[in-house]
């Protein structure tokens, strides 16, 4: 059963889908300290959105960030994405 071409097939896809979904926590994870250290707590609102945006919106916010100068810029970010 191992050897057979479906089963590998759908154990590369879990393999990707697990890779990305520890990619995401992981950018996640960085992007909340980095916010925390800038804005000092964030508000569970605000906190749910960002856990709740895609891979690429988090690379973005990732960029996006080092130019915020206050918690209105992020607000602002996250109401345009």
């Amino acid at each position: 059963m191992q050897e057979s071409v479906v089963y590998q097939d759908i154990l590369q896809k879990g393999i990707a889908q697990g890779l990305e979904q520890g990619e995401k926590q992981g950018e996640l994870a960085v992007i909340l300290r980095l916010l925390h250290r800038f804005c000092g707590p964030l508000n569970p609102e605000i906190e749910s959105r960002i856990q709740s945006l895609s891979k690429p919106q988090l690379e973005g916010l990732s960029e996006a960030l080092l130019d915020f100068t206050n918690l209105a810029d992020l607000q602002q970010w996250l109401g345009s994405h």
